[in-house]
């Protein structure tokens, strides 16, 4: 019996039609786009990116094939029965969608401004504040004999991925590929000095730009010194916002206060994690793909967030993250390794000090 395009192609139309011709509800469901955004991100795709339409599969069908493998975590030959292609086929166009979007970089950055006066509540003591830094991992499966580079204090194979965000949630910085094991000082220093990682692992990808200014900062957790460019909570004080209640447990003093607002503002990139996490099931599984198109495609998950974030006025997922939300696959706690690339210095700590006594009489 004779192979046929033509015999194919109505299922292949009635599948993505199902998706992203009917109703909303439907492509948000399996693409979590609305049908708007979902040709909004084909239009750029297609004209900026770069990405040509095969001979039997159009823009939107290839998007649509990327879209569900992120959203929930499909494997490629998943997508070959609903979309009725072959697996390389289905391989083929989704590297081409990670490849146009990655190009995508400069238009979906989002730069680091200094925060001023008109911030928002949680970040208005924060002044000339560029974002909340903080670092997270992601599951992964390599090689037997890479599995002791990979394997992270936690006992499990993972990347640690150094990430960064304004107060709007947007992300201005991600940097991936570095192993499971690497301490956190290793990795804020590769982002400091804008390196990339060139290994047998792979090629390091941080696509966006870490930006370094006098008298800026960023906020950060205890696995981090509080020295110049960086602003840490105060250690053996309480932190986290699940600590902070009404009544007798409201702060009594300076220092408290000061974790309590620095713990509010820094939230900020948990949620923004959280919420790319939720969105993308990819993210929150270790993937059978190789070490080095994972790590492209925790970059495009942070460029399509920043999309969605531009673009999509009303986010079903943004009311599924919590205030206080915490991610797992984040280390959290008073033991974690602190940063000496840069050395606490006095006259930092004295600035947090003062910055700490302004704000507690201001209450």
């Amino acid at each position: 019996m004779r192979y046929s395009y033509k015999e194919k192609i109505p299922k292949q139309i009635e599948y993505r039609r199902g998706l992203i011709s009917y109703e909303n509800a439907a492509c948000l469901e399996e693409l979590c786009l609305t049908k708007s955004v979902f040709f909004k991100l084909c239009h750029m795709l297609r004209e900026n990116g770069n990405l040509k339409a095969a001979k039997y599969v159009d823009v939107p069908k290839m998007v649509a094939i990327f879209l569900g493998i992120l959203a929930h975590d499909k494997k490629t030959r998943s997508q070959k029965h609903a979309f009725k292609r072959s697996t390389w086929t289905v391989s083929k166009h989704f590297n081409n969608v990670l490849v146009a979007l990655l190009s995508l970089k400069d238009e979906l950055c989002i730069k680091a401004k200094p925060i001023n006066g008109d911030a928002s509540l949680k970040f208005r003591f924060f002044e000339n504040c560029l974002g909340a830094l903080d670092r997270s991992h992601i599951h992964l499966r390599v090689k037997e004999d890479w599995k002791p580079r990979f394997r992270n204090r936690k006992g499990w194979i993972s990347t640690n991925v150094l990430r960064v965000c304004d107060d709007n949630v947007n992300f201005i910085y991600v940097l991936s590929s570095w192993e499971g094991s690497a301490s956190n000082s290793r990795v804020l220093r590769a982002a400091m000095i804008g390196k990339l990682i060139h290994s047998k692992f792979g090629q390091g990808y941080h696509v966006f730009c870490f930006i370094w200014l006098d008298c800026h900062y960023y906020l950060c957790d205890n696995g981090y010194t509080n020295c110049e460019g960086f602003v840490a909570p105060y250690r053996s004080v309480r932190y986290h916002l699940k600590e902070w209640r009404a009544g007798p447990r409201a702060p009594k003093n300076a220092r408290e206060y000061f974790n309590m607002r620095h713990s509010s503002a820094r939230n900020v990139i948990e949620r923004a994690w959280g919420l790319m996490k939720m969105r993308w099931d990819f993210l929150r599984g270790a993937s059978f793909y190789p070490i080095r198109t994972t790590m492209r495609i925790i970059i495009a998950c942070a460029l399509l967030h920043n999309f969605i974030r531009r673009e999509m006025q009303i986010d079903p997922w943004e009311t599924k993250v919590p205030e206080n939300f915490q991610d797992g696959g984040a280390d959290v706690g008073e033991d974690q390794d602190e940063l000496h690339v840069i050395g606490g210095t006095p006259e930092w700590n004295a600035w947090r000090d003062v910055l700490a006594e302004t704000m507690f009489q201001n209450w």
